[in-house]
């Protein structure tokens, strides 16, 4: 049986990735863009939540749509939707392609299980060589301090 929440990051041509997401009932791949810091913004998203904020965001840059993660606390368990967006505007002009409620920890295992496999997987140095930019450890490690 799959795991609740998962979270793969797949590097593609220089400067892009596909990151899917999936829990036991859907499925959907987001485009990243490097133009901005999509993975420094998700590891630092989860990291504010795991430390009390009651709502958090990032956004992935697909050139010339956005993708949008926005959770927020709904009872005990953190509300997960991804929006598609035509450019960055408000959340009203998107649509969403994903949505998933989750226990805290399970959101924070996925996300750090996610980027230990990508550093597994191509080193930082093949990363930085393919997406453009430094791996994100500084935020990973803040993000594996939360866990218990």
């Amino acid at each position: 049986m799959p795991a609740d929440l998962q979270l793969t990051w797949e590097l593609g041509g220089h400067g892009w990735a596909d990151c899917t997401v999936s829990d036991r009932d859907a499925e959907t791949v987001i485009t990243a863009s490097n133009i901005t810091t999509a993975p420094e913004d998700l590891l630092t998203a989860t990291a504010r939540l795991a430390r009390g904020a009651t709502e958090s965001r990032a956004q992935f840059n697909a050139e010339p749509t956005i993708a949008r993660w926005i959770f927020y606390w709904e009872g005990s368990d953190i509300w997960i939707r991804i929006l598609e967006l035509p450019g960055d505007v408000h959340d009203n002009r998107g649509t969403e392609i994903w949505s998933s409620q989750q226990p805290l920890i399970t959101v924070v295992r996925a996300v750090v299980r996610c980027f230990d496999s990508v550093a597994a997987r191509y080193g930082e140095s093949a990363y930085r060589g393919k997406w453009g930019e430094h791996f994100p450890r500084q935020e990973l490690e803040v993000l594996r301090r939360q866990l218990p």
